[in-house]
């Protein structure tokens, strides 16, 4: 009944090993991430854990690392950096059009300066939470291009922050249980659904959060 995907699970572990000799598999990290930052339906996260899969379960292969997870580390955290250094670049250069878009009108201008004042309040540390969350990284990365916020000088330093956070995170993750889990694809799984708990936890801690204070995140829902 359930061979279909047992044959799903031996696919995905052949391919992780595979791609893991292909230095161009790094290059595929790199873009993966940045799009995932204008297109949060793009898997970055998997991919990240996938390649600290991949880097574990190297060792396992004639005892030689075929995959660098620090490479992987890298790789994953540049490449969300440009997506959102990207996506920030698009909410500055194209602010009338989204502004009358997600906040047209009296309402949504006191919303615009509302989701400015959280930004410089509390910016820093809603960057690194946002990362954490699919489409949440993506509005809170236009939202800092869309209010002015300063690119080099403060953007660039917390978002170098939150990628490093999360790229290490996903990438260790996975590495974490390929190294101790001899099946690749039982890690990949185990992995990716660990890190969707926490995505999950995350969420709920947000909304409870944001329940108590009688009202929303703006900024991560823009």
């Amino acid at each position: 009944m359930f061979d279909w995907a047992f044959d799903l699970f031996h696919t995905i572990e052949e391919t992780i090993l595979e791609l893991s000799q292909n230095p161009w598999f790094l290059a595929l990290l790199f873009v993966i991430a940045l799009l995932d930052s204008i297109v949060p339906i793009v898997p970055s996260e998997f991919s990240v854990i996938a390649g600290g899969v991949a880097a574990g379960a190297g060792e396992l292969i004639d005892d030689q690392r075929t995959l660098s997870i620090v490479l992987v580390i890298v790789l994953g955290a540049l490449g969300a950096y440009a997506g959102d250094s990207l996506a920030y670049w698009i909410g500055q250069r194209s602010d009338k059009a989204l502004k009358n878009l997600f906040f047209r009108g009296e309402k949504g201008e006191q919303r615009l300066f509302a989701t400015g004042e959280q930004i410089r309040k509390r910016g820093g540390l809603l960057l690194i939470t946002a990362r954490f969350i699919p489409g949440g990284r993506t509005a809170m990365t236009f939202s800092c291009g869309l209010t002015g916020q300063p690119f080099l000088s403060w953007f660039t330093r917390w978002d170098l922050l939150a990628t490093t956070l999360w790229a290490s995170y996903a990438g260790l993750l996975g590495f974490y249980f390929s190294s101790t889990i001899e099946n690749p694809s039982t890690a990949l799984w185990l992995a990716f659904g660990f890190a969707l708990s926490v995505t999950v936890s995350i969420e709920v801690i947000r909304w409870l959060i944001d329940r108590r204070r009688g009202g929303s995140d703006s900024v991560l829902e823009a």
